[in-house]
């Protein structure tokens, strides 16, 4: 469902930040990238969702060329950072709504409001300013915009950083929901144990190169933790 095909960045400094990567990943996975920080995730992340252009190579969602057809390609796109963009002043209905309406989407106040419950958003605080909700519950308006949106490919960006276990749990089991749905989920973490216990594939990349690619049967009886510091420590240099 996602294709990576050759993908390298060189920043104007000559940084090589992305060395032509490849990547397909199926539709209903959940596929988990590890890496140190500047190893080339986010810069990965960055460009599929065209937040930077790549020196080199292409990303396709169902066929559909980021290089041919951006703007079809970033609507199949929902991209979840660390620390969830919404307007503060806004309730978390109307956060949704408003972003419903960007995104071309009539809804009733009702199926909004519904789609807030679905992700697991109390009934007491739909209706309450962002101002008030954890970090927890900002990550499920965050996913219930890209539920009304319809996007087929979540890029979630450290998505359980700062979350407490009540509120990783929850998302966790959001996140199966969704893949179970069909939903196809990039998730960029440091959690090395989470990334075993919940994706199907796990990539490791290192100087922006992807070092090892391995689904989840060929990890059942691997020590992750010991497989990633072999990469990213034991053969430094």
């Amino acid at each position: 469902m996602l294709r990576i095909t050759e993908l390298s960045k060189t920043y104007e400094d000559g940084n090589l930040a992305l060395n032509n990567l490849s990547l397909e990943i199926k539709q209903g996975q959940i596929f988990a990238l590890l890496g140190a920080n500047g190893a080339g995730k986010s810069t990965t992340i960055n460009i599929i969702c065209g937040f930077i252009t790549a020196s080199a190579g292409d990303v396709s969602i169902e066929d559909i060329s980021l290089k041919q057809n951006p703007l079809q390609l970033r609507s199949k796109i929902a991209y979840l950072s660390e620390n969830v963009m919404l307007y503060d002043n806004f309730t978390g209905y109307q956060n949704l709504q408003f972003f419903a309406e960007v995104a071309g989407k009539k809804m009733a106040k009702t199926e909004l409001e519904q789609v807030l419950r679905d992700v697991g958003l109390q009934d007491n605080f739909i209706h309450k300013n962002i101002a008030k909700y954890s970090k927890g519950m900002r990550q499920k308006v965050g996913i219930a915009i890209a539920v009304v949106k319809d996007a087929t490919l979540f890029l979630l960006d450290e998505p359980f950083s700062g979350l407490d276990p009540k509120a990783s749990y929850d998302f966790e089991t959001l996140i199966y929901k969704l893949r179970d749905e069909g939903k196809t989920i990039f998730m960029s973490t440091h959690e090395i144990f989470r990334a075993k216990e919940m994706a199907d594939v796990v990539g490791i990349m290192k100087g922006g190169n992807l070092v090892m690619l391995r689904t989840k049967e060929e990890l059942a009886n691997e020590d992750l933790n010991r497989i990633y510091l072999d990469y990213i420590e034991d053969r430094e240099g």
